[in-house]
C-alpha cells in the first residue's frame, strides 16, 4: 500500500513530536522538522502529500514556503497559527493553504482536518480503471473482465477486490479487509474466508491452487498482480511451449501404433 508521506514544520518541539506521534498513529509517515531550513533540505528530497506549516515560525516567513509549496502543486498544505483574526487566516489561504487551524486545538480536531484533506488527495488521484493484463477491474461501472470476460461479481466481492489490489501486494489482515471493504461492521473475521473463496472460484484460473489471490499465513491475503501480468504478456510462448509438448508427443503415439 502506498503510504501517505507528511512533513510536520513547528517550532514548539512538544507539540511537533506529539503530532508526529498522532499522524505515525493513524498509519501515516511523519518526518518532523523544526525550522524552515529544515524544512527546505525535506523538500529538496522528497514532496510530501501533506505538510502541516507552523506560520509562526522564527527564522523566515513560513508564508513564502507556503506559497512555493502551492506552485508546486504536490503538497496539500495544513496551516497552525495562534494568529486566529480573520486577516491572518485569509491571508494564510491566500498564500496556498487548505486548511488553516488555530491554536491552541485539540488532537481530534486536528486528526479531523488531516483527514479531510487526504480524502481530497485520494479522490483527485484515484484512478478510473486498472489493468493487470487478463484481469480488468472497471471503477466507475464496478465490472470485472478476466481473460476476455465479464465475471459475475457481488457488491462485496468487488469491493474485496479493489480493496486486496489497492494494496500493492501488501498482505492484509482479515480485520483490514472487514474494516475497508465491508460497509458495517462485522465481528466474524472469518466471513473473509467465505468471500475470497468464491472470489477465487470467479477469477483464479486454478481456485484450488491460487495464485492471485494468495493467503499470506497467520496475516491474512495479499493480491499478487505480477502473476497476471507476466502469464497474460507471454501468450505467444504460452502457447509455442505448448506447440512444442505435442509435437513432442505425437511421433511417440505414432511410433506405437505403428508398431
Amino acid at each position: 500500500m502506498s503510504l501517505i508521506y507528511t512533513a510536520i514544520v513547528e517550532g514548539n518541539p512538544h507539540l511537533r513530536s506529539l503530532l508526529g506521534w498522532h499522524l505515525q498513529q493513524a498509519g501515516y509517515t511523519a518526518q518532523q522538522c523544526a525550522n524552515l531550513q529544515q524544512a527546505r533540505t525535506v523538500f529538496t528530497r522528497r514532496q510530501p502529500t501533506l505538510v502541516i506549516l507552523d506560520a509562526d515560525l522564527s527564522d523566515g516567513d513560513p508564508l513564502e514556503l507556503c506559497r512555493w509549496l502551492h506552485q508546486q502543486r504536490q503538497s496539500m498544505i495544513l496551516i497552525l497559527s495562534a494568529r486566529n483574526t480573520e486577516k491572518d487566516i485569509v491571508r494564510g489561504l491566500n498564500a496556498g493553504a487548505d486548511d488553516y487551524l488555530t491554536k491552541p486545538f485539540g488532537m481530534q480536531e486536528f486528526m479531523a482536518r488531516v483527514e479531510a484533506l487526504i480524502r481530497r488527495v485520494r479522490v483527485a488521484s484515484a484512478p478510473l480503471f486498472l489493468d493487470y493484463g487478463d484481469l480488468k477491474i472497471d471503477l466507475v461501472q464496478r465490472r470485472v473482465q478476466f481473460q476476455g470476460h465479464f465475471v459475475d461479481l457481488t457488491p462485496q466481492e468487488f469491493s474485496l477486490l479493489y480493496v486486496l489490489a489497492q494494496a500493492e501486494g501488501n498482505p492484509l489482515s482479515r480485520s483490514e479487509l472487514l474494516q475497508r471493504a465491508w460497509p458495517e461492521a462485522i465481528d466474524n473475521p472469518r466471513t473473509i474466508d467465505t468471500h475470497v473463496l468464491s472470489l477465487r472460484k470467479k477469477i483464479e484460473t486454478d481456485p484450488r491452487q491460487p495464485s492471485l489471490i494468495q493467503t499470506v499465513r497467520n496475516v491474512g491475503y495479499r493480491f499478487n498482480s505480477e502473476v497476471i501480468q507476466e502469464s497474460s504478456a507471454s501468450p505467444t510462448t504460452s502457447s509455442q511451449t505448448q506447440s512444442a509438448k505435442m509435437a513432442a508427443v505425437e511421433p511417440l503415439k505414432f511410433n506405437k501404433l505403428s508398431s
